[in-house]
């Protein structure tokens, strides 16, 4: 059989320059692909363990950051709290008489008061103010003529607020106009 006689398709594909590659180049061609495929897909794989490891890691350290934090918040405070009871202790070691017994209470006391005042702790004392529910808890109601109606006459227990939270109201007598005013 003469070359010339191949059948067209044949004939186009022995051709050089068509841009058809004979079917050996295009398995050749196609593992080579696959393969590069398949490294890069293992090669993200790698890449998505090792951020997910790295995320894992972060979320432990920063549980453990959060738990050393709860663990030790009230440091400072007690930390400031410390002088307060040494001198409540040297308090009851020397005795003595009633009145320096006194005094060493109420320095202490103060001390306590500027150690919670430091840490956003005020107290709320509303003698000769108005009622407010909102940071105040009426005992009783007293009829008198001698205050306004709904104004705080007494105090029986002082509230607190901390960071302008309430953190306990404070327990009053509340003044009411006297019966047949």
């Amino acid at each position: 059989m003469d070359p010339t006689d191949k059948p067209a398709e044949q004939a186009f594909h022995d051709q050089p320059g068509t841009g058809a590659a004979a079917p050996q180049d295009d398995a050749r061609g196609g593992d080579e692909a696959v393969l590069a495929l398949e490294q890069e897909l293992a090669a993200l794989r790698e890449e998505r363990l090792r951020e997910r490891a790295d995320t894992e890691n972060q979320r432990r350290r920063m549980q453990r950051e959060l738990e050393q934090a709860r663990r030790f918040a009230n440091e400072r405070l007690l930390s400031e709290l410390l002088p307060v009871l040494d001198s409540l202790e040297r308090g009851l070691e020397a005795g003595g008489d009633v009145a320096s017994l006194r005094e060493g209470v109420e320095l202490t006391l103060r001390q306590l008061l500027k150690v919670a005042a430091d840490n956003g702790l005020q107290v709320v004392d509303p003698t000769g103010q108005a009622f407010d529910p909102e940071r105040h808890e009426a005992m009783s109601v007293v009829p008198t003529a001698e205050r306004p109606p709904n104004e705080v006459v007494q105090v029986f227990q002082k509230g607190y607020v901390l960071n302008d939270r309430l953190l306990r109201p404070a327990l009053v007598v509340v003044s009411r106009e006297p019966d047949g005013a």
